[in-house]
């Protein structure tokens, strides 16, 4: 039988390949200071996503690589290590069996 394939994604942190479902999500987002990449835990938010592992060594190596600006192809205000820090919290205490998180668009197949 035939194998299913799962969106997969790169971290921009430390480049590896992992399934779309362990990896959090980042988007960009304007505001008066300029633009900002804000975090989308249940994908939801429109426009170019930035991925990540919620691990403390991938955000430590996105903010040393400055890899939002990169990864948004823009200048982006990188969010304080707290920040990131508590969105990967919330990001990995969620409920997975949580039904509202929606596929990101084209990968419904």
């Amino acid at each position: 039988m035939s194998e299913v394939k799962r969106p997969q994604r790169t971290c921009i942190g430390c480049r590896q390949v992992a399934d779309q479902s362990s990896l959090l999500r980042w988007v960009l987002t304007r505001d008066d200071d300029g633009q900002s990449a804000v975090p989308d835990p249940f994908r939801r938010m429109s426009g170019r996503g930035a991925w990540m592992h919620p691990r403390p060594e991938c955000a430590a190596e996105i903010i040393r690589k400055r890899a939002f600006s990169r990864a948004f192809r823009a200048p982006v205000r990188v969010p304080a290590e707290e920040e990131i820090s508590a969105a990967i919290d919330a990001f990995t205490t969620r409920d997975r069996g949580d039904s509202t998180v929606q596929p990101e668009s084209g990968s419904e197949i």
